[in-house]
């Protein structure tokens, strides 16, 4: 079985498309505010509402992209993907709060933001974050789901032995002339080069992590770096090196 994607794709590190999405949601959520005049703002005229919107969603749309790289791309974080939702739009929240505060002031020409407001204002940005992290969350897996549906399973899937068909796919170690398969029904071993079996790949969030090892990206139960070198733990055990011509781009990837 494939391994499905990370379900949040905020951020410009892996999908393009998953930018310009979360992109676009954000910013209709803005217009939605700003026509709505959305906490108290409805007081302002429309084109100094819009503004507000607009610029406090695209800088929230930056943070949240720093902030779910650590949420929803390090695989290794514990929780739900629920739970992660909640908790990124906490850490969002709070620092930001004090953000909205800053741009509400010069574009509603304020020259003090009252401190008994304070709590309603973290109040409100925690509601808003927490909505826009779950309705991203929801058309990336909405997305995420047509697009697994509608593509071919990986062709290295039809090499695995009857004895694996059907489990998760977690590691490929070359072996001499041979590939040892870790998979979630166990190991086993095939005839073939690493080199081809990457190339068949393609349908599975993985990545090629040493001239030995292909690493899907669902099987790491743990990431450790030191002295330089990385070290990858799967699910079943089994540690795998990193090496340094393919670390650089694990670390793009979030990975460690």
């Amino acid at each position: 079985m494939a391994q499905a994607k990370a379900p949040f794709n905020f951020g410009p590190f892996d999908d393009v498309r998953g930018v310009v999405r979360s992109l676009a949601v954000t910013q209709v959520g803005g217009l939605f505010l700003a026509l709505a005049g959305a906490f108290g703002s409805g007081q302002a005229p429309i084109y100094a509402r819009l503004v507000y919107w607009v610029v406090l969603m695209g800088l929230g749309w930056l943070w949240g992209i720093l902030v779910s790289r650590f949420f929803f791309r390090q695989s290794t974080w514990p929780g739900s993907l629920w739970m992660r939702v909640v908790v990124s739009a906490l850490v969002m929240a709070l620092p930001f709060s004090a953000v909205v505060a800053g741009v509400g002031m010069i574009i509603f020409h304020q020259h003090s933001y009252p401190a008994a407001a304070i709590p309603e204002l973290t109040a409100s940005v925690t509601a808003v974050c927490l909505v826009m992290v779950a309705i991203n969350v929801l058309v990336e897996e909405r997305m995420g789901g047509m697009t697994e549906a509608s593509a071919e399973p990986p062709k290295f899937l039809e090499r695995l032995p009857l004895k694996l068909r059907g489990a998760e796919l977690w590691a490929v170690e070359a072996e001499d002339h041979y590939l040892r398969l870790h998979t979630s029904k166990g190991q086993d071993l095939i005839l073939l080069r690493l080199s081809d079996a990457v190339s068949e790949l393609d349908g599975i969030e993985g990545a090629q992590v040493h001239r030995s090892w292909w690493v899907a990206r669902d099987a790491i139960a743990q990431a450790v770096r030191g002295d330089g070198r990385a070290t990858l733990t799967l699910k079943d055990g089994a540690e795998v090196p990193v090496s340094r011509p393919y670390a650089r781009l694990l670390r793009q990837k979030g990975w460690i």
